[in-house]
């Protein structure tokens, strides 16, 4: 599946000042001078920072897609899984608590989380937490992580 881009245009000022604002944690992948633009497409509208889709937007919310969260330390929002859930991720499926080893205690529902590998800490997935950051190492069933962004989609293979 190939992202369908159907606008491509530069961010505003004001717009940009909005984004920064919202982004919180990630913002450091905004530099002062980069330049800043959005691609409209057919799924989730990307930002492109100096030409590489760094961030997206999820409903109402801006999060970093997998390459923006490479160019980061993730020490905040981040779920942690064994290496035998690698390959689930990789194929889109939602993160499920058995298969979570660590996560960030200031976890909330409905937060954006980074889901890494137990041990590279490589970004996997992108995603919504279902449950708590605690509820998520806790738990022994169910779902804990909504994958919205994963290695290998078409937002990862996507070529501006």
């Amino acid at each position: 599946m190939t992202v369908k881009i159907r606008k491509r245009y530069h961010i505003k000022k004001k717009k940009l000042r909005e984004i920064r604002g919202q982004i919180g944690d990630y913002s450091s992948l905004i530099p002062e001078k980069a330049t800043v633009e959005i691609i409209e497409t057919d799924d989730n509208n990307i930002i492109l920072v100096n030409g590489e889709p760094l961030l997206m937007f999820i409903d109402d919310r801006v999060v970093p897609t997998l390459r923006g969260a490479l160019k980061m330390e993730i020490d905040r929002g981040y779920v942690v899984v064994d290496m035998g859930a690698v390959r689930f991720l990789a194929n889109g499926a939602d993160v499920m608590s058995p298969g979570i080893v660590d996560a960030d205690p200031e976890i909330s529902e409905n937060d954006t989380v980074v889901v890494v590998d137990e041990r590279n800490r490589r970004p996997l997935a992108v995603g919504i937490s279902l449950i708590s950051g605690p509820e998520m190492v806790e738990r022994d069933s169910g779902k804990a992580v909504k994958t919205i962004h994963h290695i290998g989609d078409a937002i990862w293979e996507l070529e501006v």
